[in-house]
């Protein structure tokens, strides 16, 4: 025979913790612009390299950011440039975690208009700042993976001109969580 007192903390705890999971909401990014699984519009394309578009960073917003977030980072990467090792196109760092939005074009070399406080690392571009969409002519669409994560740290020491792969390493030491939507472009 089940003890009924015992029974019912039992069944008091079980029911806590699915009601405590299901008001927890998950971290996630969005933006107005770009829906996930959409082609990227001239807007995010780049303008060079053959390309012609207005290369301009979208509006990113993000939600319900995980306990203990102390800053976040944020990554615009391309796994289908013909490169080997992908294509970064934008590296965004110690964006405040009081922050919950980038503004569309934001992306600038200054980053005058990102949160305050953020820094910008180079990109494959040779440069900081957004750099668009540029796949090469005749491939099939690329991805574009915009990924927000959540850290540990109030603050990212990263060395001046440092590659996108050593920031990524720090980001990747201390993430708390991580976010991310797909879009894509082909030309």
């Amino acid at each position: 025979m089940i003890n009924r007192n015992l029974f019912s903390v039992v069944v008091g705890l079980v029911g806590s913790l699915f009601i405590n999971v299901a008001m927890a909401a998950d971290f996630a990014l969005s933006s107005p612009s770009i829906k996930p699984g959409a082609t990227l519009t001239a807007d995010q394309v780049f303008n060079g390299f053959g390309c012609t578009g207005n290369n301009i960073s979208p509006e990113l917003l993000w939600t319900n950011a995980p306990q203990g977030t102390k800053s976040y980072a944020l990554t615009v990467y391309d796994p289908d440039a013909p490169t080997g090792s992908g294509w970064w196109h934008w590296v965004v760092y110690n964006i405040p975690a009081s922050a919950n939005k980038i503004a569309a074009g934001a992306g600038t070399v200054d980053g005058k208009n990102l949160p305050a406080g953020s820094a910008q690392g180079r990109t494959d571009f040779g440069s900081t700042g957004f750099g668009g969409a540029c796949p090469p002519v005749g491939d099939k669409p690329h991805r574009y993976i915009f990924t927000l994560h959540a850290l540990s740290t109030e603050k990212l020491e990263i060395p001046e001109g440092a590659t996108a792969a050593l920031i990524g390493y720090m980001i990747n030491a201390n993430r708390i969580d991580q976010t991310s939507f797909t879009a894509y472009y082909g030309r």
